[in-house]
């Protein structure tokens, strides 16, 4: 190991890419949400093709975004609609008192 190397930034890197994981970890989410430059989009591609356990976070990450996008995909009941419309107008109404 490079003791010139600067460690913390492969926390929890399993392979020892040499690079920079916790920012292309920070950015994880704004990149699977399309939030974040072109540009950058483009680095985190290149960290996470080099990087094994990068690839790993953000395989499961996608897979639970997936997960999470398909289970709200159902519309509650209309009587349940309706109860917590009642309950927020009737939570405004104490506070407005």
């Amino acid at each position: 190991m490079d003791p010139t190397k600067d460690t913390t930034s492969m926390e929890g890197d399993g392979d020892n890419c040499g690079c920079d994981c916790t920012t292309a970890r920070e950015r994880l989410y704004l990149f699977l949400d399309h939030e974040i430059d072109s540009a950058s989009c483009e680095e985190i591609e290149q960290h996470i093709e080099a990087c094994s356990s990068c690839l790993t976070e953000y395989d499961v990450e996608r897979i639970v975004k997936s997960l999470v996008h398909r289970s709200c995909a159902e519309r509650a009941p209309e009587t349940l609609v309706q109860k917590v419309q009642f309950a927020i107008r009737t939570v405004e109404v104490q506070y407005e008192a």
